[in-house]
């Protein structure tokens, strides 16, 4: 069996955690997991040997102790390495779950900790995590500096339990954050939870699995071959992927049969019942308004508020969809372009066709931007045809 980047990259989280354990910072320890994998590409071919991880942990720990004896006293270093442990079975989970809670360090902006994850989690190399945020390399690098810095300045004990909701959130922003390169961060954000929801009890995290997956499964159908986006009522449902739905909707079944509710878990119910349906007209939107009832009670924001008009606009009509809309302060994300759905739906086109133009106007990217524009002049299209 040989190895290559990808199958090494799992084993990252459990030897850093080691190394940390023993009493090396942050820094350094990551660089040593790094020579480490590195060595291991170079001479193990197709013979890896029989505890892969044991050995990484090895060669990056005697690698550490190059590191440090390159920078401290010598009498230090000498004390270190008569302090070596023996090599032998790694015991893993507890050191991967503090990982995750130090890259989520509560003191890291989450554009950093989400830098962090990737590199001292995911094991993905500095050139990756900056090729799939489109920053130079050197500006990446800074970033995760800087985020090494803090989190040994802030100290290491960040192993409090309640942290495993930060660890949830950045994970949800690297899912989020789509992907570029030769890394797919939604895949990797999914790879990651995994490995959480193996390493902790918590129906939440099975939650935030499952909508993962349930939103994956959908996403072919969400862009044309031009990178145009496809509205949900348009997309060719065929492209989902049944297996990830499977999977994602077992999961959110077996978390809410716990009771132990969490917006992750609401979501991913309301993600399950899109997809479960083979149209959006033979949608379940009164169910999925109820859930959102639900979530607003955990989690009452402007964005759920915005996405519970819509589906109270499917579920009972237009106008009782804007009477909810009227809940949704001014200058929230997409306001204009659910306004101007459902005036559309009300009959009211020239107030809808402002409403898309100005939508397109304060679109976040451009294919949203695109989207709205060519709605714009649908609809102004229907109001000459008048």
């Amino acid at each position: 069996m040989s190895v290559d980047d990808a199958g090494l990259r799992p084993l990252v989280p459990q030897v850093l955690g080691v190394l940390v354990r023993r009493g090396a910072d942050f820094a350094t320890a990551e660089d040593a997991v790094q020579e480490a994998l590195l060595r291991a590409l170079a001479t193990w071919g197709d013979d890896p040997p029989d505890q892969p991880a044991a050995w990484l942990t090895t060669v990056a720990w005697r690698a550490f102790l190059d590191l440090t004896r390159s920078a401290t006293a010598r009498r230090d270093r000498e004390a270190r390495f008569d302090a070596e442990p023996p090599a032998g079975a790694v015991h893993s989970a507890d050191d991967t779950l503090r990982l995750y809670f130090l890259c989520a360090h509560p003191e890291l902006t989450p554009s950093s900790a989400v830098a962090l994850t990737l590199r001292a989690v995911g094991g993905l190399t500095t050139r990756q995590i900056a090729e799939a945020y489109l920053v130079p390399e050197a500006t990446m690098a800074q970033r995760i500096s800087r985020a090494k810095r803090t989190v040994a300045a802030a100290g290491l004990a960040g192993d409090a339990p309640d942290d495993v909701a930060t660890v949830m959130r950045v994970l949800y922003l690297v899912f989020n954050e789509g992907y570029s390169g030769d890394v797919d961060l939604a895949a990797e954000a999914i790879r990651l939870t995994r490995q959480l929801t193996e390493l902790t009890d918590d129906p939440e995290v099975a939650g935030l699995l499952a909508l993962m997956l349930l939103h994956h499964a959908r996403r072919r159908s969400r862009t044309r071959p031009d990178g145009s986006l496809v509205p949900l009522a348009e997309q060719d449902r065929a492209l989902w992927d049944d297996a990830l739905i499977i999977e994602g909707t077992g999961l959110v079944q077996s978390a809410l049969s716990r009771d132990r509710l969490g917006e992750y878990q609401v979501q991913a119910a309301i993600a399950a019942l899109h997809a479960d349906a083979p149209s959006v007209d033979e949608t379940d939107w009164v169910q999925i308004v109820e859930w959102y009832d639900e979530l607003l009670g955990l989690a009452d924001t402007p964005i759920v508020r915005l996405n519970r008009a819509v589906a109270v606009g499917e579920a009972d009509g237009a106008p009782a969809g804007l009477s909810a809309l009227a809940e949704v302060p001014d200058g929230v994300p997409r306001r204009e372009a659910v306004a101007a759905h459902l005036h559309e739906r009300n009959g009211d086109l020239a107030l809808a066709a402002r409403l898309y133009a100005e939508a397109a106007r304060n679109a976040p990217n451009q294919a949203e931007r695109d989207h709205q524009t060519r709605q714009a002049a649908r609809v102004n299209e229907l109001l000459r045809r008048r």
